[in-house]
């Protein structure tokens, strides 16, 4: 199988020659200390980690992940300078406070965001989403065609991310005036809503003018260790309405299967039935820190698509608890099918050099029938 026949055979619950090998990610501070280890810095030439070739590619549109997708984004600044720290805007118009030399990492501080009234929302953020401004789809044909061909003969799935609307949300207003918002403006709360849906709406329709997506992903991190961040019910009625409409149009523009992934972290488990009520087919990355179990959660959830659920803390404890941990989830989730074993966020620079590659020697020798 190649890459792209694999990710399809495992979206599809199909038997596969081994599980997807890939990676959430791993912190550049992790790769410059494993260098110093006796990690080669041709490790990626060399594929030294054994991961697939990429099975998927990015159209890339700019629809926001982490935060909104400004155009023009704020201008990021210093703001102030504390000596060992700094309060700084962020290219989302937010005022942190961080280490200096040492953001990653680390929680910043937030102490402003963009939006605390409606008079805020037009008068200085509404214009950096401006809809109708063709500078968004500058070069979208060029990228949409190396994609289908990249795509061609199911050598690749083709993928576009967008912010979703807590991300969203979130990023202009903060966690807590959120909430309060919720309650005291949801005119408010509604007026930025649709207008996200207006533009996730605008950017797939052009993007699927050109070429059919594989998968919608959908940059959330609606949950903590603890569950939701917001009540169920405020789900159902401020994100629910606008997801399931910018979902199911993009669906009606293609007959090709578009599966859509929602990425949140925390203990996601609590969100999955509302989710699912939005079309989701696709979780990730089930922090095990917070409850996440995905033997478990697989088993009770058995139609749905999982991608994660490694503890990256287990990979700094040695190779007996990797052995354990592996060992408990890769013959489970092999056997359950529709999933692919990443680390459950990043991988931190706590994580030797020695036992990374034991990771990786492990989990190839578990991923396949008889491994």
């Amino acid at each position: 199988m190649n890459a792209g026949e694999r990710m399809r055979a495992t979206y599809q619950f199909k038997p596969v020659d081994h599980l997807v090998r890939r990676e959430f990610y791993i912190w550049e501070e992790a790769i410059e200390k494993w260098k110093k280890e006796g990690l080669s810095p041709d490790y990626e030439e060399k594929n030294l980690f054994n991961f697939d070739p990429p099975g998927m590619v990015g159209v890339k549109l700019n629809m926001g992940w982490c935060e909104p997708p400004f155009y023009p984004p704020y201008e990021e600044k210093v703001i102030k300078d504390e000596g060992r720290t700094e309060i700084i805007q962020d290219l989302a118009g937010r005022w942190l406070r961080v280490f200096k030399g040492r953001r990653h990492g680390f929680m910043p501080h937030y102490i402003e965001h963009p939006v605390s009234c409606m008079k805020d929302w037009e008068e200085d953020v509404v214009f950096r989403l401006d809809i109708d401004d063709p500078k968004r789809c500058e070069g979208l044909r060029e990228k949409c065609h190396k994609a289908k061909e990249q795509a061609k003969n199911d050598k690749v799935i083709v993928g576009q991310g967008m912010v979703g609307g807590y991300m969203y949300l979130r990023a202009l207003m903060g966690p807590e005036n959120l909430l309060y918002a919720f309650c005291d403006q949801p005119d408010l709360i509604h007026t930025m809503m649709q207008h996200w849906a207006k533009l996730m709406d605008k950017g797939l329709e052009a993007i699927q003018e050109n070429l059919a997506l594989d998968e919608l992903g959908l940059g959330e991190d609606i949950c903590y260790n603890h569950g939701l961040l917001i009540s169920p019910d405020m789900v159902k009625e401020f994100l629910l309405p606008y997801y399931q409409d910018v979902v199911e149009k993009a669906r009606l523009r293609q007959k090709q299967k578009l599966y859509f992934h929602v990425d949140t972290d925390g203990w996601a488990e609590p969100a999955i039935p509302l989710y699912l009520a939005a079309g989701m087919d696709i979780m990730s990355p089930w922090e095990v820190a917070s409850g996440c179990d995905v033997v478990k959660i697989g088993s009770e959830w058995p139609h749905l698509i999982m991608m994660g659920g490694i503890d990256k803390r287990v990979l700094a404890q040695g190779k007996e608890a990797i052995d354990q941990h592996l060992e408990y989830i890769i013959p489970a989730m092999l056997k359950r099918g529709g999933y692919i074993p990443t680390c459950d966020h990043g991988v931190p620079d706590d994580v030797s050099y020695e036992n990374y590659m034991y990771y990786r020697k492990r989990i190839c020798e578990l991923d396949q029938i008889g491994g």
